[in-house]
C-alpha cells in the first residue's frame, strides 16, 4: 500500500473514530520536497532529516522529546545514519519548554578493545549548551548476540540521559517497586543536643515505592513489541520503555516529538497514552512500518 493510501485510511480512522486526543484533527505522512511548504501539525511524521522539521518549530515548542539516535556508525540504517549531533542539540533546545524535558538513549561501540565514549561527549555537550543533566538512567536488557568486547563482562545496558530546560515541570513518578512491607505514619520524640526532647511526626510509607533509575527490559520479539512489522526496523527500543517515560515527564495533551522516530514506538505509545507527538524520519520505508504500527493502535 502506498504512503498516500496508509495516510487517508488513517486520516479516515481519526475523522470518525473516538479519539481521546480530542484535538487531533488530521495526520499528516509529509515528504522531503513537500514538507516546508506545510507548517508543523501535531500527530504528523515527517519524511525528512528532523533539522528540516525543527527549523519549523518556534521556540519553546515542545514539552518533552524522547529518541534513540544513530550513533557510532553501529547500523547502516539504508545509508541514513550520519548524525549531525551539535545542530540537532542545538535546535532541542531552542524548541524545548523552559522545563521541558529531552530524554537521550544512547551507548557506545566498541572498536579494538576501546570504547567510543560517545554518549558521554554527547551528555556533556548537552550541558555545555544549558540543558541541566536531571538524571543518567540506566536501560537495562539481557546480554543478547555479539556486543562490545568479548573479553569483558556482557554489555547489556545503554545509557538514558533525562536532560531537561531548567527544573522539570513535569515529573510523575512511577511508584512500582515492591517495599518490604508498609505502615502509617506515627509520631515520636528525639533527643536534642542540649538534651530536651522534641516531638515529632514520622511519615508513613506505602507497599509500594518510586522505582530506582535502572530500567530492566526484556528485548526482541514478543517483549520489545507485539507488532512483528516492526522487527523490520534493526533497532526498536521497548515500547515499555517510551512508555514509562512519557509517563514519567509529560501529561495529557503535551506535545512529545521524536527526531529519529523508527519504526514509530513514540508515536504510538503518545497516542495510546492521550499525548501529542511530532516525528521526523529520514527512512521512507520505516515510516511506512511507523504508519502501519499507528493504524493498528487506533
Amino acid at each position: 500500500m502506498s504512503m498516500n493510501s496508509h495516510a487517508e485510511q488513517l486520516n479516515l480512522k481519526i475523522e470518525k473514530g473516538n479519539s481521546t486526543l480530542g484535538n487531533i484533527a488530521k495526520t499528516f505522512f509529509t515528504t522531503e520536497n513537500k514538507s516546508t511548504e506545510l507548517p508543523i501539525t501535531l500527530n504528523s511524521i515527517y519524511n525528512e532529516n528532523c533539522l528540516v522539521t525543527m527549523a519549523r518549530m518556534p521556540d519553546n515548542f515542545l514539552d518533552m522529546t524522547i529518541t534513540s539516535p544513530p550513533y557510532d556508525d553501529m547500523r547502516s540504517y539504508d545509508g541514513n545514519n550520519i548524525l549531525q549531533f551539535k545542530s540537532i542539540a542545538q535546535e532541542l533546545y531552542r524548541i524545548t519548554q523552559e522545563g521541558g524535558v529531552v530524554v537521550w538513549v544512547i551507548g557506545d561501540q566498541t572498536t579494538k578493545g576501546n570504547e567510543s565514549g560517545t554518549s558521554f561527549v554527547h551528555a556533556l555537550y548537552f550541558k555545555e549548551i544549558g540543558f541541566n543533566l536531571f538524571d543518567t538512567m540506566i536501560y537495562a536488557k539481557k546480554p543478547r548476540g555479539a556486543v562490545g568486547n568479548n573479553k569483558t563482562y556482557w554489555q547489556a545496558f545503554e545509557y538514558m540521559f533525562v536532560l531537561s530546560k531548567g527544573t522539570p515541570k513535569t515529573i510523575n513518578l512511577i511508584c512500582d517497586r515492591e517495599n518490604k512491607d508498609s505502615r502509617n505514619g506515627d509520631s515520636g520524640t528525639k533527643r536534642l543536643h542540649d538534651g530536651t526532647l522534641y516531638k515529632h511526626n514520622r511519615g508513613g510509607y506505602s507497599k509500594f515505592g518510586r522505582r530506582t533509575n535502572i530500567w530492566k527490559y526484556n528485548v526482541g520479539k514478543g517483549h520489545s513489541t507485539k507488532d512483528p512489522v516492526a522487527f523490520e526496523h534493526p533497532a526498536i527500543f521497548p515500547e515499555a520503555l517510551a512508555r514509562d517515560h512519557i509517563l514519567s515527564w509529560s501529561n495529557e495533551g503535551d506535545i512529545i516529538y521524536d527526531p529519529f522516530l523508527g519504526s514509530g514506538t513514540t508515536a504510538k505509545m503518545c497516542l495510546i497514552n492521550d499525548r501529542n507527538y511530532i516525528g521526523s524520519e529520514i527512512n521512507s520505508k520505516y515510516v511506512e512500518i511507523a504508519h502501519k504500527r499507528i493504524l493498528s493502535c487506533l
